[in-house]
Order: structure tokens, then sequence, then C-alpha cells
């Protein structure tokens, strides 16, 4: 996890949202095609397409895991969560990112989360937040597979760290245009079958063994998640509400560091 420190506001009085100014924060999931957000004290607050609306019409400054209108996402931000924080609050920010590209991604989600006049900003791989709502097991290898509306990633994870990724430009919401449920699983097979190949250890293999966790919106559809297991060889196992995990994932770390500040930039 990466972080970037900001200088914090001096004492003032007590505000009563949710405790404290220190304790408001945000957890953040800003998908090409959805944008999920969880409040400190509220839960998830929002779950909405991702679009700006600049002018006479909608434009999607997400798209397929790279934030192309960096602008237009800060003020989409502006519009959905500045009335809902608080005035004089500064709060402490968790995003998750693409684990491939996520350089550009976190500098460019930084950028954007400015609008909401954070204190610190933290990302975390959406692997990683994923393992973390599932509860999983972080002392033996892991395998995520997150199929977003427009994205898909296959992640290795050892320790809860990613030592192994590979994604397509592929998802839920390519399906029914030249896109088939078999083809997307298809992508899946192929990265998951590559990473095995070309893994000079056992880590792979192990978290074959132990099962694959599947988490995004392909988790919810039937077409894919009874036809992977079969092709994999091994279990798969969807995690609870799949499209909100990596935002909620986002939140444990949120509330890890309320509790445990000097842990900022461990993950």
């Amino acid at each position: 996890m990466t972080v970037i420190r900001r200088s914090r506001p001096a004492a003032g009085r007590h505000i009563p949202w949710p405790l404290c100014r220190r304790c408001s924060g945000i957890a953040l999931d800003l998908g090409s095609a959805r944008t999920r957000a969880w409040i400190a004290g509220r839960g998830v607050v929002l779950d909405v397409p991702t679009v700006t609306f600049p002018g006479n019409g909608a434009l999607h400054p997400i798209q397929r895991g790279t934030i192309v209108d960096t602008p237009g996402t800060a003020r989409m931000l502006d519009r959905l969560l500045g009335p809902r924080l608080p005035r004089f609050g500064r709060p402490l920010v968790v995003v998750t990112a693409p684990v491939l590209d996520g350089l550009a991604f976190r500098t460019e989600a930084r950028t954007a989360v400015e609008i909401l006049r954070p204190r610190a900003v933290l990302t975390v791989p959406g692997a990683r937040a994923v393992a973390l709502a599932a509860g999983a097991d972080h002392t033996r290898p892991l395998l995520v597979v997150d199929i977003g509306a427009h994205l898909t990633e296959v992640v290795l994870l050892a320790e809860g760290a990613v030592t192994d990724a590979r994604r397509t430009a592929l998802g839920t919401g390519d399906l029914g245009d030249d896109t088939t449920p078999e083809q997307l699983t298809d992508a899946v097979v192929d990265m998951v079958t590559a990473m095995l190949r070309q893994d000079r250890t056992s880590l792979t293999r192990t978290a074959l063994r132990r099962g694959i966790l599947l988490a995004g919106g392909g988790a919810l559809r039937p077409d894919i998640t009874q036809d992977l297991p079969g092709r994999l060889g091994c279990p798969v196992q969807p995690v609870p509400s799949p499209h909100t995990a990596a935002v909620r994932g986002a939140a444990s770390l949120l509330a890890a560091e309320h509790h445990h500040p000097s842990a900022t930039g461990t993950a």
C-alpha cells in the first residue's frame, strides 16, 4: 500500500461525525462502470454509475481500469461525496487500484481525490481488498479472480502481497456484444494457465489446490461460476456480495488505520 501524508489541521472543537475529525474516512472503489463508496460510521453510501455530466451528455472518466479524465473524476467525487462529508473535516481516504498499470491509476486517483480535501490518501490493490473482505487466510498463497464490468484480473497473493498478476480488457459489460460468457471464461482459464506455467515456485499450484476466490459482477453470473471449476480443476468460491467486496475490504483497512495509525503505508 502507498500513502501520501498531509499536515493535519489544528485541533478544533469536537464534531459528531462520525466521532471526530480524525476518525472521518472514506473507502473508494473507482470502477469503469460503477463507483462505490463507504463512509466511516455510515457503511456503503454509494453504488452508482461512473459518469460525469460536463455538458449535454454523459461521459465515462474511467475506462477499463484507467482514469482517462482526472478532472471529470474529481467533479464526480465532489458531486457525489462533497455534500456527505463534514464541512470542516479532512477524511482519511483508502482507494482500491488495479494491480497492473496501478501506478498510473494511483497517481491520477490521488489527484482526483484532492477535491475531498483528504488528510491522507492510501491505495490498496483491488485483489488484496477482496481477500480482506472475504476474511481469507493470508498465511497461504491465494488466487483472486476479479471479473468486473470492463476489466478482469487474476492475481496471486502470498503473505498478502502480490506476487503475480494477469489482466484482460474484458468483463461482464462486454457480454452480449461480441463477447460470450464462454469467451470470458476462456480468458480467465488462459490467464491462470499462463501463471501456472511461468511460476518457477509452487505458489500458484498451492493456491489452486486451495481454490480460487471469485469477485466482481462476474461472480454473480451462474454461466461463469458453474463453468470455471470444471475448466480449472479446482474449487471456485464467490465472495459474499462480490460486487462490493473491494470497497468493503478497503473499509476494513480504513478501520485498521484509525486504530493503528502508525501502520500506515505498511500494507
